[in-house]
């Protein structure tokens, strides 16, 4: 199983962190052990002062596949959840102000939770017009609707599998709105995808 995450997809969070926008999807990738489960707690690790939150739509490979032309990307995802991508704000950028790659700022253990639950694509009447938003202490912090992403989903895993050959079970965390901020001891992030709570994790 591979963890698969597309960064600048969303024109609003790309304006708020002054970054370039990009003309392809931009790919990372976050080990297995980065994944945390069953809405299990989320503890601070101790080499970052800035661990941020990044709500996104995941989406689950449900067949192996390569070099996938996108008119036939929607059969080789068959669910949509929930994640975060917990990003260490202050190791990135020191990172990137020395033009190393940015992996241990997204990678490390617990840096993905996923959602308990994943909907069937059957469950979604447009999947270009998917709402979903984070609450951090039952208040608001990030909104987005799939419509709003750069490039769509069918794009992702046509331009991934091009590079890269996905197998059944590969979750693929399509990029985050705007809205992105630290979190601290004691928050509960609770997020919501078309209106239903899926993901509720504490912050320790």
């Amino acid at each position: 199983m591979k963890i698969l995450c597309i960064g600048r997809n969303y024109a609003e969070h790309i304006a708020e962190l002054q970054n370039e926008t990009p003309d392809a999807p931009v790919i990372f990738s976050k080990p297995d052990t980065a994944l945390l489960q069953r809405n299990q707690p989320f503890f601070l690790p101790d080499f970052s002062q800035d661990i941020h939150h990044e709500i996104e739509l995941v989406l689950r490979i449900c067949k192996n596949g390569k070099n996938i032309e996108e008119k036939f990307a929607p059969t080789y995802f068959d669910a949509i959840g929930l994640g975060i991508d917990f990003t260490a704000r202050d190791l990135q950028s020191k990172l990137k102000s020395k033009g190393l790659p940015w992996e241990l700022a997204k990678g490390f253990d617990g840096s993905a939770p996923i959602s308990q639950e994943f909907k069937p694509v059957a469950d979604f009447a447009d999947l270009k017009n998917i709402d979903f938003h984070l609450e951090v202490n039952g208040e608001v912090r990030q909104q987005g609707n799939s419509s709003m992403m750069l490039h769509d989903f069918n794009k992702i895993i046509s331009y991934i599998s091009q590079f890269i050959t996905l197998k059944m079970g590969d979750l693929i965390f399509t990029g985050t709105p705007s809205g992105v901020g630290p979190v601290q001891v004691g928050d509960q992030l609770t997020g919501y995808l078309a209106g239903e709570k899926l993901l509720d994790l504490a912050i320790k």
